[in-house]
This record gives C-alpha cells, structure tokens and sequence, in this order.
C-alpha cells in the first residue's frame, strides 16, 4: 500500500509506515475509508515533511474546493 521511498529499515521510515497504516486501519474500522488519493497526500506529507500547519492549511483548502464545486453544481 505504501509508495513511501527510502530505506525501509530505517527507524524513521518504519515509524512513517506504521503510523500511516494505523490511521488507514481506523479508517476503516469507522466506515470511512480513506481513497487512494488520500493516502498518497498522507505520504506525500511525510516524504516531504510538511509541517503541521501547512498539512492542517492543506486539507482545509481541499475541503472548502470540494464544497464550492458542490455548491455549483
């Protein structure tokens, strides 16, 4: 599932890898599993480590696109 690159044995990246696949299996356990796309944005975060607030101001933005498409239609 995961396409993040790097040594996989590292310490860093194994913690990446486990907390992603965490959040993805509470996902899914909550009926709301996350779309492709979305994983890939998670990993993308953390390739490129974003900070907090950047991924916080991230989603909002996605978020508020998808309601205006939605109001326009």
């Amino acid at each position: 599932m995961s396409r993040i690159q790097g040594d996989s044995s590292s310490p860093k990246v194994t913690g990446v890898h486990g907390r992603l696949a965490e959040a993805v299996h509470l996902q899914v356990i909550e009926g709301n599993p996350l779309s492709a796309e979305e994983v890939a944005m998670f990993e993308m975060f953390e390739r490129e480590e974003w900070s907090p607030e950047r991924r916080r101001a991230h989603i909002i933005r996605r978020i508020e696109d998808r309601g205006r498409v939605a109001a326009a239609e």
